[in-house]
């Protein structure tokens, strides 16, 4: 097991290293830059500047590789993701400002799918072809069909127009009033647990069957053990590791739609930090941002992957 974790944790270092040059690259194409939107604010404010001297300024008068190998110097040397070209603030407190949000709001979205997804799939198993499958097969397909986005946005504008009330969108801290810092969080968490429960449901419902048709479930059913004991202790544990596999691959899914979602309920989080970035085209703190969500999504699919020896004692890591 040890050894495995080491192989895999340095297989992380070229994998992150080519997210960020895909980063840093894609983001040159984008139409215009930060020196173009901090002159339109300073003339819109009466005032003027060199572009020249402001490049200068900014470390962007030297070609994109250069900048490129500093910005990876100073976070291999001293764990620095970069100044923000906008604020000139650093960056990493910036990020680590807004990732509790964030992290809030994807971990209550994975287990609000997970309590969904499973039980409607393995009930859907356990009944097959039943009125209650086809239920809970349906709301599946309409989870995946759904967008997050298009939810939200309904979520916040219908309410408002029928009945005049709209979903908690000032967050509140924890520590002034933790039922109300909860309660801005569920509506956002239950959408996002949407778009990521349809697939996970799908897979629960398959693999359960699949289980349910070895020779092992049907001696046990042959010995009298209740259905509960069943599926829970024997076939529920066997069916988990795709299922496991799938809500991994979701992750971006996840974090992708909190892009979006945090926007529209003005959630302080990585999403909404990200499109402000984007907006005046702060290349060093949206190349930060990708990275530690990128650093996110894979040590949690190495989680995920370790957790596989628990779920089957079969698999062992050599």
């Amino acid at each position: 097991m040890f050894r495995y974790l080491i192989r895999r944790s340095l297989l992380i270092i070229p994998t992150l290293f080519m997210i960020s040059v895909i980063v840093f690259t894609m983001l040159r194409l984008v139409p215009g830059d930060i020196i173009d939107s901090i002159m339109q604010r300073v003339v819109v404010m009466g005032g003027s500047v060199d572009r020249e001297v402001l490049e200068r300024h900014l470390g962007l008068d030297v070609p994109a590789y250069v900048r490129y190998g500093r910005w990876i110097r100073d976070i291999l040397l001293h764990g620095d993701l970069g100044i923000s070209l906008d604020s000139g603030l650093p960056v990493t407190p910036i990020i680590l400002g807004r990732l509790a949000t964030t992290v809030e709001l994807g971990l209550l979205a994975l287990v609000m799918a997970m309590l969904i997804s499973l039980p409607i799939g393995v009930f859907s198993a356990i009944r097959q072809d039943s009125v209650g499958d086809y239920i809970g097969r349906s709301i599946g397909i309409i989870f995946i069909a759904l967008p997050s986005f298009w939810i939200a946005t309904m979520v916040i504008l219908y309410p408002s127009i029928w009945w005049g009330w709209t979903p908690p969108i000032d967050l509140i801290p924890f520590t002034e009033d933790p039922v109300g810092h909860i309660k801005t969080f569920l509506i956002p968490s239950f959408i996002l647990a949407m778009a990521m429960s349809g697939n996970t449901m799908r897979m629960t419902r398959t693999m359960m069957l699949e289980v349910l048709r070895q020779d092992y479930i049907r001696t046990a059913y042959s010995k009298g053990l209740r259905e509960r004991i069943i599926i829970i202790r024997h076939a529920l544990k066997n069916a988990l590791i795709p299922v496991v596999t799938i809500a991994g691959s979701e992750l971006p899914v996840l974090v992708g739609g909190a892009v979006i979602v945090e926007e529209i309920f003005a959630l302080p989080g990585i999403g909404r930090l990200m499109i402000d970035a984007l907006q005046v085209r702060d290349y060093t703190l949206v190349a930060a941002i990708n990275l530690v969500i990128a650093t996110g999504v894979v040590g949690a699919n190495l989680f995920i992957d370790l957790s596989y020896a628990f779920l089957d004692p079969r698999v062992r890591y050599r």
